[in-house]
């Protein structure tokens, strides 16, 4: 299954900032975990000393971005399953803010976030794996739009490659 079969009225037109960023015949499955390696490889190569920065007052650190990254792919696969499922109940959206602070991200080693991520990774590529097509196609409500199980899915790996394209250009 690739993105280019992935149809506008899937997903929410905020989510076209990640969707967009995805090469057209990226495969869904193999993204995961292509994705997986690219992630672990680029947080593994930042130095201690830029782990706990902000670019600015009031941003996220490096670590805090990385827990961004694992609370929000634990919500959309969690969005992913309960479409897939062919549930049609309403799912509420979530406030990435208020995820932060409890998280503790910066008292965390990046080890500890390296390892919370693949095993995140790791749910997420089993969970895929056990889907059909047909169920990664069903359309439910996420955040009172119309969301695919395969749009929730992709929106994850153009999530991270935004994120990372940021910590690129603003932190390093």
């Amino acid at each position: 299954m690739t993105i280019k079969q992935l149809k506008e009225n899937e997903y929410h037109e905020y989510y076209g900032q990640y969707i967009f960023r995805l090469d057209k015949a990226l495969d869904l499955r193999e993204g995961f975990k292509t994705g997986k390696q690219a992630i672990l490889q680029f947080f593994k190569g930042i130095s201690e000393e830029k782990q706990n920065h902000r670019y600015a007052e009031g941003k996220w650190s490096i670590k805090e971005i990385f827990q961004h990254l694992i609370d929000t792919e634990r919500v959309f696969m969690y969005r992913c399953f309960r479409i897939a499922r062919n549930d049609e109940t309403a799912l509420a959206g979530f406030d990435q803010n208020i995820y932060m602070e409890p998280s503790n991200a910066n008292q965390k080693s990046m080890d500890a976030l390296l390892a919370e991520y693949e095993t995140v990774r790791n749910a997420s590529i089993s969970l895929l794996n056990s889907l059909s097509d047909d169920n990664l196609r069903f359309i439910g409500n996420a955040n009172e739009s119309a969301m695919s199980a395969r749009a929730a899915a992709f929106i994850i790996i153009g999530h991270e490659i935004w994120h990372r394209e940021i910590i690129e250009e603003r932190y390093l």
